[in-house]
């Protein structure tokens, strides 16, 4: 039997290929949009795509089930409880696919949505037992799926299909099964995720904090009390994927090298900023009123969906116009079609057309010391969560975490004092500090390295 896991990497996405050279047939499990990695393998292995599997309709990503069975003829299969839009095969608890030696069974496996599935495979040249579980997002490698994704109204239905799934379905199957997620580290679909990429069931039985909870009461307090933060993208993705993605253009017409002239003519056409250079070039000099999310940090397409709107029209601002096509394709995998194009040129052509700039001003922990016994103190804002804030804190913090930093219009504090913008490593403080100077909010500053800088400077002094 053939098998491979694919990373995407910044959305902690995984998925899987496997399959029979000997048949010459393989299926694909939870594709992402830019499928070529797909196409490669199976040309380097001899093996034709055959079937496509997604186990859920994905709330992170963009599937990129209708992209590969456009390209390759294959019939896309999902839980028949998934209302989609698109032509799919619906399967069914306990349906069953061969290729070759690989065999594949169908478990529902509802919670973190109600068409979830898990697929059970067998190695049928080694053992007429199950080998693995693709568990999809229902359990991860230290954690479990969240089911708050589908909506309020059925959370408390969803919690205890979550539990009968981990309990009942899973729990009749051997210690000794590997587990294969759809998310990993990184992922928002969870929380508390390990970095390995595979488990056994008997581990995370024994290690997973939620597997232990066979309490229902203890298990959902557990849950609604660690609930990620949703990414306002969820609900767009969430509704894409159930419509059908549309499918990229064959033929890529070039999308433009932006002049800052017409960036600038874009930007009053309603079109939104996004600079996606490191946080002290950014910090240095930016164009008024664009967004921030650092793009060379492994998390950056989580928080781009997180501060972004859906359907925003987006002019790019780059470390370097090579990286373009990397981050439109990372775009759109979290469903950013509409990227109108970049700046020419980056940062310096804007400033040596004499266009407008702002700045944002960074701190040392040092600094912010000395400000802090100082006669004018500044307003110290912190944007991390409630989890975080009671681990430690800065005295007279004012407490306003990310979410509801993106729930309110209002600026935090007094513009006529100087504000000190604060998370735990700096990264959540620049784009907040972005966000709030896009909406006009004046005399801001971030502290560099974040609390955990602070607090490390403060042991060494």
């Amino acid at each position: 039997m053939y098998f491979e896991q694919v990373t995407t990497p910044g959305l902690g996405c995984f998925s899987y290929l496997l399959g029979c050279p000997l048949a010459g047939v393989m299926a694909v499990v939870d594709p992402k949009r830019d499928i070529e990695v797909y196409l490669e393998l199976s040309r380097r292995h001899g093996m034709k795509i055959t079937h496509i599997f997604d186990t859920h309709v994905h709330a992170d990503h963009i599937s990129g089930a209708r992209e590969l069975g456009r390209a390759t003829g294959a019939d896309i299969y999902i839980h028949e409880s998934a209302p989609v839009g698109y032509q799919a095969k619906k399967v069914r608890h306990n349906d069953s696919f061969s290729f070759g030696a690989a065999h594949i069974r169908v478990l529902h496996t509802p919670g973190h949505t109600p068409n979830s599935i898990s697929l059970l495979v067998t190695d049928t040249v080694r053992s007429d037992q199950p080998q693995m579980i693709l568990t999809g997002d229902l359990l991860f490698v230290g954690d479990t799926g969240r089911p708050d994704l589908p909506g309020e109204q059925i959370l408390r239905e969803q919690i205890q299909n979550l539990f009968d799934s981990l309990n009942k379905t899973l729990g009749e199957l051997p210690d000794g099964l590997e587990v294969y997620p759809a998310h990993g580290q990184g992922s928002l679909c969870g929380g508390g995720m390990s970095a390995k990429p595979h488990s056994t069931l008997g581990y995370e039985r024994i290690a997973n904090h939620r597997l232990r909870l066979k309490d229902f009461a203890a298990f959902s307090e557990s849950i609604l009390s660690q609930l990620p933060m949703r990414p306002q993208s969820f609900s767009h993705i969430i509704a894409t994927n159930l419509d059908g993605a549309p499918l990229l253009p064959l033929c890529e017409t070039a999308r433009p090298a932006l002049s800052a002239g017409a960036v600038e003519e874009l930007q009053k056409d309603g079109a939104t900023v996004l600079d996606l250079r490191n946080s002290l070039a950014y910090a240095g000099a930016h164009i008024p009123g664009s967004l921030h999310v650092d793009a060379t940090q492994p998390q950056a397409p989580n928080w781009i969906g997180t501060v972004v709107p859906p359907k925003t029209r987006l002019v790019l601002v780059l470390d370097a116009d090579g990286d373009f096509e990397q981050r439109l394709t990372e775009l759109r995998r979290i469903g950013y079609d509409e990227v109108l194009g970049w700046l020419e040129g980056g940062m310096t052509a804007w400033i040596n057309q004499g266009k407008a700039v702002e700045s944002l001003r960074t701190i040392s922990p040092g600094t912010l010391k000395d400000m802090l016994s100082g006669a004018g103190r500044p307003q110290l804002i912190d944007v991390r969560t409630n989890a975080e804030v009671a681990q430690f804190s800065l005295p007279g913090s004012m407490h306003v975490s990310f979410e509801k930093l993106l729930g309110e219009e209002s600026c935090p504090g007094s513009d006529n004092e100087e504000r000190v913008v604060l998370c735990q490593t700096g990264y959540r403080s620049a784009i907040a500090a972005a966000l709030l100077q896009s909406r006009g909010c004046k005399n801001l500053s971030m502290l560099a390295g974040g609390i955990n800088a602070y607090r490390k400077d403060e042991a060494g002094a």
